[in-house]
């Protein structure tokens, strides 16, 4: 009768080093896509801000027949509302016949 051992096979070093390569690359991508849909939210909420005061300024102008003298005006009486910490905004109408010069600039973060 033959009598065959078999042999326990060792746990491979290359399968450990591959899979250990696979998690990092997974880690990275996820890491880059949740960077890329960040970003792009936060320029979909700035052109979301910008038409928001620039409708609001055509609404006032169509109601009151002026445009609003300041972005504080147009928060206080038609409901805009700026986070001040992450935009700042420049608003200049030197005649109240004529469309303000709106511009919004996100603030720029530090990094520590």
């Amino acid at each position: 009768m033959i009598h065959v051992v078999r042999q326990k096979k060792k746990f491979p070093v290359i399968g450990l080093m591959a899979s250990a390569v696979l998690v990092a690359a997974c880690l990275y991508l996820f890491t880059i896509g949740t960077g890329s849909v960040a970003e792009r939210t936060k320029e979909e909420n700035l052109n979301a801000l910008v038409e928001a005061v620039k409708r609001a300024s055509v609404q006032c102008y169509a109601i009151e027949g002026r445009y609003p003298p300041s972005v504080e005006y147009l928060e206080e009486h038609y409901g805009i509302s700026i986070d001040r910490n992450a935009y700042n905004v420049f608003y200049s109408g030197w005649a109240s016949n004529i469309m303000p010069d709106i511009t919004i600039i996100p603030v720029e973060e530090e990094e520590e």
